[in-house]
């Protein structure tokens, strides 16, 4: 079957538990029924199913059929076990982003800043702050170091679009690894600055290293959350 095939048979199914066509706590249609509606092969239907469970919408219970599982929630939610860009993350939460990038330098790394990044002293990197807007609110603040030997060319009009397309589709860079902590920490004067944060005395703060495929530290980024408005989502399975 055509990869296109399988595409639009996962896109359908996904946007019809969103929206509601198959609720939550209940069972979409049979197996047979699916292959009649979408005139395709089992093996089609079964992969868009495993898809979908391990994204947390779907749930396979013998006997009974497939029960949507899926819970919308009312703020943006960021998957912990993949790499996902802001506009992608934006587009599938169906909201609109921003990017306005405030700080683009170009720096060595020092001994405090290889400590604090992983790079080794005397990397040649990008230092990038940006703020990032859901629906015209400022609620996240990226502060970003690139590796430049990875990331040749980076302009700030790149970042403000997106870097990592910039970087798989031009610089044909594969992206392969991402290493994060989380934590809660005591607002700064520059998230005051720049972000709505009303009452909020603290933010969530995400730090990450990024690996291509041959092991290469090209990314670190620190990225500050406005708490209430962010969700960090993951699907466990116990084995």
């Amino acid at each position: 079957m055509p990869k296109m095939k399988y595409e639009n048979i996962y896109k359908d199914l996904k946007e019809k538990i969103e929206t509601g066509v198959y609720p939550g706590q209940t069972f979409i249609p049979s197996e047979n029924q699916l292959v009649n509606v979408y005139g395709c092969s089992r093996n089609t239907v079964r992969r868009a199913i495993r898809e979908l469970s391990a994204e947390g919408y779907l749930q396979s219970q013998k006997g009974r059929g497939v029960f949507v599982i899926y819970q919308p929630i009312s703020r943006a939610n960021y998957l912990i076990g993949g790499i996902e860009t802001f506009k992608d993350s934006a587009k599938r939460n169906h909201l609109e982003a921003k990017t306005k990038v405030i700080v683009f330098e170009e720096i060595k790394a020092d001994e405090n800043i290889s400590r604090q990044s992983g790079f080794p002293v005397g990397s040649d990197l990008y230092l990038i702050t940006k703020i990032r807007y859901l629906d015209g609110k400022p609620l996240i603040l990226d502060i970003n170091m690139f590796l430049k030997d990875v990331v040749k060319g980076l302009t700030k009009e790149i970042v403000e679009d997106s870097t990592y397309s910039y970087l798989e589709e031009q610089l044909g860079v594969s992206i392969m690894t991402s290493k994060r902590t989380m934590s809660v920490e005591r607002r700064t004067e520059v998230d005051e600055r720049y972000l709505e944060l009303n009452d909020y005395n603290c933010m969530a703060v995400i730090t990450g290293q990024v690996y291509t495929k041959d092991g290469t530290l090209f990314e670190f980024t620190q990225s500050r959350h406005r708490p209430d408005y962010f969700c960090f989502e993951d699907i466990a399975t116990r084995k």
